[in-house]
Parts: structure tokens; C-alpha cells; sequence
């Protein structure tokens, strides 16, 4: 029916179309016309005659002058492949070319023995793979020696060989670590680990250009930032709006390095110079932040500036709002009368990222998550001159499974101990 009624709607529109062509002699010569483009990506470009249309016909339709897209695309900005240290550590085995393939549609065997498959291939993905000990995992799971001689990494990768509670154990003492700064000298040693990653690094980007298929599949080459000062989350997904020709010439920048984001911008203004690519940053998880997320200090403690201000609005266009660990919209305590914010928040005040913090306090809570921070940006715009904290919105998965599953009925859950089973809670 719906293609019956479509012809006919067609039909109509090419009657129009004619009635409204002028009549054109024989043999005469056809004027040249500049062509006018329709909707970007959903039909081809039509030669269409100018003329001079009438106020009624300027006014009939509702596409006539529409020059913005209106095609909505899906897809998921954090996904995690085994790549990153926690995944693996928790039984992730997939592959960034594995995970790409599970993200373009194609169906898999889980983790834990399950077939699945996404409802509609993704649109676009990001691998943003942690670059913090980007595939050292993998390698201590290995037995390379460079890493193993180091006792407490050779018992990490016993534990992780062991797998279950274990694993876990091992998982739990590794982002402890990275919050304290306390991790192994090996695995932070520029000269032995560093040319481990970027091997790693470069393999990634490769694969992300293999799978990339312009107006089907769009694979953005990315990584996420991880720095967790005393366990609060200031966590930022960057992503990259080039090939591996460029990305390859750099290797992430991580929390390694600085867990100021203002250090993170600087190394993305380098990148942009250096490259001549393109880069941004989304902040996630603004509600185990701690109210650092949208302070008002820098990160030095000291008060923002309008430089600051310039920045962070250039570099970080966009708020992650909602994903696995929780939602950062806003909390009842915050907005009592909005009844659809009991979703998502149920625990997350307990504590930060790795509950070493204090809980949520009310105090910490308007600039931990998006709506105080709107606020707050539009006060800070009436004494800096610019708005720090204006973005936009977008939602993630988080996954480290491998699998960007968000719905009721196909979710597998963030990490492989997660994914479906009699227990599930």
C-alpha cells in the first residue's frame, strides 16, 4: 500500500513538475540551469529549471529552501574492544576488527556462549579503546617477559588467567592503581611500554580505515582519556576526523602524561597542527565526578577564565549524557518535579568512580551533572563573555563486551559477567 501510494504521490509531483516547466521549441537551444540539491545523502541531484515561482508556490512545500539534514543516524562514540585493559581482564576477546564487524551488523558468538546480534547495523562507531596501557593486558596475559619481571604484573596476569571472582580482584586492583597513580613503574615506562602501544595503536587506526565504508559504515578513529583524580571521573572520549595516515603519526595522549583536561586540549591543538586533522572531546559520567565535571575552578583549583572558557567550548562541543555507569542529566534532589529522573541513578550516589570518594553530596551535585552545568555556563557567560559549559547531548553504550546492545530486549550488559545468564540481576 505504502508503495502504491508513493507512486501515485510521485506521479503527482512530476505532473506538477511538468505543468509548471515552460515550453521549449523545437531545436531550439535549452537554456543551462544550475542544479538544485535535494536532501543529502537520500536522493540524487536533479537539474531544475530557475524561474521565478510564484509566493503561493514558494509557500507549498515544506522542502523548498531546507538546506540542513535531516537524516538521523545511529551509532555508538564508546564501545570497547579487548584492547582496553578492563575489558580484557574480564573476559573480552574480541578483536577491534571483530568489534567493528559485530558494530557493522554481523553475527557473533558473546563472551559467555551466546549468539547475538544487533537489531539494525550501527551507522558509525567509535573504538575508543582506553589509551592508558593500550593492549599491555594483553601482552601480561601473554607472559611477555619486558612486563612480567615485574612481581605484581606477573601475579595480575595469574589472576586473569584464573578468571571469574579472581579476575575480578585483579580488575579492581588495576583501576585502583591508575586512581592513585600507584602502577606498576613498567607498565608507565615510556621505553618499554611505549613502543608496545603504539604498535597497538597503529594496528587499530589500520583496521578502523579497513572498515570504513563512506555513506554505509563510518568507523572514527578514537580513544578514551581516563583520568580518575582520587577516583573522581573526568573522564573524555577523543575522537579523530582523519584516516590512519594521521592518526598513526601521534600515539594518545593519556592520563599518563596529565589528568588536566586543559593538558588534553593543548595535545589536541598540537595534533590539529601537526597533522592538519581535526580532533574532539566528549566528557562522560559527570554524576561520579564529584562535582568536578562542571566546577568552577580549573583544574589547579584556580577560577575559570575566559581563555578557559574559549577552549572548552572549542574543544568539547559535546556532553555524553547517559551510558552503563549511570545517568548525568540530573538528579531528583536537583529537579523534584521531573518524575523521569529516578532513571539511572539508583546507586551511583554511593560514591566515585571507585568508591573511595565521599558520596554524593547535595553541594557536589550542580556541577556534577548537565543541567546544573547549562546553568552554571550561563552565569559564568555574564562575567566571562563566553559560555564554558554550552554542548550538546549524545548517549553511549560504554560496552566492553564488545557488544553496543542498549536495548530491553537484546542487552548484554557492560562487561562479559554482565551478559545474560538464570542470575542476572
Amino acid at each position: 500500500m505504502k508503495f502504491e501510494l508513493r507512486l501515485i504521490a510521485n506521479a503527482a509531483a512530476l505532473a506538477l513538475i511538468g505543468a509548471a516547466l515552460p515550453v521549449v521549441q523545437a531545436n531550439a537551444e535549452v537554456p543551462k540551469a544550475p542544479y538544485g540539491v535535494l536532501d543529502a545523502g537520500d536522493h540524487d541531484s536533479v537539474p531544475l529549471p530557475v524561474g521565478a515561482p510564484s509566493s503561493q508556490a514558494k509557500a507549498y512545500s515544506p522542502y523548498a529552501g531546507r538546506k540542513y539534514p535531516t537524516r538521523v543516524l545511529w551509532g555508538d562514540t564508546h564501545l570497547h574492544s579487548a584492547n582496553s585493559g578492563d575489558a580484557f581482564t574480564t573476559g573480552n576477546r574480541f578483536t577491534p576488527e571483530q568489534t567493528y564487524r559485530i558494530a557493522r551488523g554481523e553475527e557473533v558468538i558473546s563472551t559467555t556462549g551466546l549468539p547475538a546480534r544487533l537489531p539494525r547495523p550501527l551507522d558509525f562507531v567509535v573504538l575508543s579503546d582506553h589509551s592508558e596501557g593500550l593492549g599491555l593486558i594483553t601482552e601480561v596475559y601473554n607472559g611477555n617477559p619486558a612486563l612480567t619481571g615485574d612481581s605484581t604484573v606477573a601475579r595480575w596476569g595469574r589472576m586473569i588467567k584464573e578468571g571469574g571472582e579472581v579476575a575480578a580482584t585483579a580488575v579492581g586492583e588495576l583501576i585502583g592503581a591508575q586512581a592513585t597513580n600507584s602502577l606498576p613503574a613498567v607498565l608507565t615506562d615510556p621505553k618499554v611500554a611505549g613502543p608496545l602501544m603504539m604498535s597497538v595503536w597503529q594496528r587499530a587506526a589500520a583496521m578502523a580505515d579497513k572498515y570504513n565504508e563512506p555513506g554505509r559504515f563510518t568507523t572514527i578513529i578514537g580513544f578514551e582519556w581516563t583520568p580518575t583524580p582520587g577516583g573522581d571521573n573526568l573522564h573524555r572520549n577523543v575522537l579523530l576526523r582523519d584516516g590512519q595516515d594521521r592518526a598513526s603519526q601521534v600515539f594518545p595522549f593519556t592520563s599518563w602524561n596529565s589528568e588536566d583536561p586543559e593538558q588534553l586540549w593543548a595535545w589536541m591543538e598540537s595534533y590539529e597542527k601537526r597533522t592538519g586533522g581535526r580532533a574532539l572531546a566528549i566528557p562522560h559520567n559527570g554524576n561520579l565526578s564529584n562535582g568536578r565535571m562542571f566546577a568552577a575552578q580549573r583544574f589547579d583549583g584556580t577560577p575559570l577564565s575566559k581563555d578557559y572558557a574559549e577552549r572548552r567550548q572549542r574543544w568539547e562541543p559535546i556532553q555524553e549524557i547517559i551510558q552503563s555507569k549511570g545517568a548525568s542529566e540530573s538528579h531528583p534532589k536537583l529537579s523534584p518535579s521531573d518524575e523521569f529522573l529516578d532513571h539511572g541513578i539508583a546507586g551511583w550516589e554511593l560514591g566515585n568512580l571507585t568508591l573511595s570518594g565521599s558520596p554524593l553530596t547535595r553541594e557536589m551535585m550542580p556541577t556534577s551533572y548537565a543541567r546544573g552545568g547549562l546553568m552554571r555556563g550561563l552565569e559564568h557567560e555574564q562575567k566571562l563573555g563566553i559560555n564554558p559549559f554550552k554542548f550538546g547531548f549524545i548517549g553511549s553504550s560504554d560496552a566492553h563486551n564488545s557488544l553496543p546492545f542498549v536495548e530491553e530486549d537484546n542487552f548484554f550488559g557492560k562487561f562479559p559477567g554482565q551478559e545474560p545468564s538464570p542470575d542476572r540481576w
